[in-house]
């Protein structure tokens, strides 16, 4: 009987984390049918069905979540192996990884011109989306890793902290009268605007108005930083900004009794995703973040 190959087990773990096995074959440059071959190959050598395809869509057998780790185990030691003989070589292949707005206004294009220079070969493509997104599809296997506010608290997906950002409530000058900027004020007569829930400032406001016991007038919600920015110029409401915008976009510093906490910013992955690649973009994510970047493109001066 043949022994368990390492294309079959990584064929197997994919098929088993992802959210169905087009993901998990996309993720190894592999057909669907190709894929499914590894797995039944595998499923021969162990003696034992790895998944129930009896139904809709296929779920792990009793045999298949024990396997489980010990195949992330395999994996874990041979791109151990692989991590002791690099020699620097650069990446090649694909990568799908995902960011917030703020990210792709500040320093993504940056990170991407980076990875370019170092590993030309590899074929980026970003996903800009509000973090509840992202961490979805992260999670389905769809992406590789992403940059997201805040921690996972999913367990199948591992964060590491890379970046802060430090927000500014803003206001235009039509806005204020006699000279008065409280935001508890301003939000009682002018609308809050800012990102839809399901992106990270979503906590981070509700935290503050709980905090100072504020209400809002009325929210106007849009997904691009570059537009709430442009309707907080021309007046329409009142909301956050990261510090270095405010001067930027000609708005006043709004007074708030208890200041914005900082949003801190995570890298995410797959837990069990040893790859390469992995550790490659965490390092350069960790080189390129820097959200004190004015609107504008990433790495020139505003």
């Amino acid at each position: 009987m043949p022994s368990p190959t390492v294309k079959q087990l990584e064929a197997f773990w994919w098929a088993a984390t992802c959210a169905n096995f087009a993901t998990a074959a996309e993720r190894v440059h592999l057909s669907v049918s190709s894929l499914s071959k590894r797995i039944a190959e595998l499923e021969a050598a162990l003696g034992h069905p790895l998944f129930d395809r009896s139904g809709h869509r296929a779920v792990l057998t009793d045999a298949g979540r024990r396997t489980l780790p010990r195949a992330l185990d395999v994996l874990n030691a041979m791109a151990a192996l692989h991590e002791a003989k690099d020699d620097g070589a650069a990446l090649a292949g694909s990568c799908r990884f995902g960011v917030g707005d703020l990210s792709a206004l500040t320093w993504m294009p940056g990170f991407v011109a980076a990875v370019r220079a170092a590993h030309p070969q590899l074929h980026l493509e970003p996903v800009v989306d509000v973090g509840g997104v992202l961490e979805r599809r992260l999670s389905e296997g769809d992406l590789d890793f992403a940059v997201i506010a805040g921690r996972s608290s999913r367990s199948e997906l591992l964060s590491q902290p890379v970046g802060a950002v430090h927000f500014q409530w803003s206001v235009a000058s039509s806005l204020v009268s006699g000279g008065a900027t409280d935001v508890a004020a301003l939000l009682q007569s002018h609308p809050l605007v800012t990102l839809p829930e399901g992106a990270g400032t979503t906590r981070l406001l509700d935290d503050w108005l709980l905090a100072n016991g504020a209400s809002v007038h009325g929210r106007i919600a849009c997904n691009s930083w570059g537009a709430v920015a442009g309707m907080l110029r021309l007046g329409v409401g009142t909301g956050i900004l990261p510090g270095p915008w405010v001067a930027a976009m000609g708005l006043r510093t709004a007074r708030a009794r208890v200041p914005l906490a900082p949003l801190h910013y995570a890298f995410q992955w797959k837990r069990g995703d040893t790859r390469a690649l992995i550790g490659t973009m965490h390092a350069l994510v960790r080189q390129c973040v820097d959200f004190s970047l004015a609107p504008g493109f990433a790495g020139m001066p505003p």
